[in-house]
C-alpha cells in the first residue's frame, strides 16, 4: 500500500503519521512514556508499535534516528523518536525494550 506524503526524512514522517492520527508526542519517563499534551502516562505493556522508521544521514552519521508510531491500549495514537549511537536516549531504548519482549512473548 503506498503512503501518501514524503517519509523519507523524520520531518516528513512525522507530518504523515500526524496526518493520520498520530498527533501525541511520547517522552520518556520513570519507566513509562508520557504523552504530550495529554499528560497521560502509559507502561510497557499498554503500547503496541505500529510502524517504525528509520533515517541515516547521508553524509554524517551521526544524523541516524528512529521513529516509532505508537498505540496505546486507550487508543491514543502517537510517535517516540531517538537517535542511534552516543546520541542516543537511554530512557527510550530501556522503554522500547520492554515493549518489544513483551510483544515476542
Amino acid at each position: 500500500m503506498a503512503r501518501v506524503g514524503d517519509t523519507s526524512t523524520l520531518a516528513g514522517a512525522m507530518h504523515e503519521l500526524d496526518r493520520r492520527g498520530f498527533v501525541e508526542h511520547f517522552m520518556p519517563t520513570n519507566g513509562c512514556l508520557l504523552g504530550l499534551p495529554s499528560g497521560k502516562k502509559f507502561r510497557p505493556d499498554e503500547i503496541s508499535v505500529s510502524e517504525v522508521y528509520r533515517f541515516e544521514g547521508v553524509s554524517d552519521p551521526d544524523d541516524m534516528s528512529v521513529l516509532y508510531a505508537l498505540e496505546t491500549r486507550s487508543g491514543l495514537h502517537g510517535t517516540l523518536a531517538d537517535a542511534f549511537g552516543v546520541y542516543a536516549d537511554p530512557g527510550v531504548g530501556a522503554f522500547m525494550k520492554e515493549v518489544a519482549l513483551r510483544r515476542t512473548r
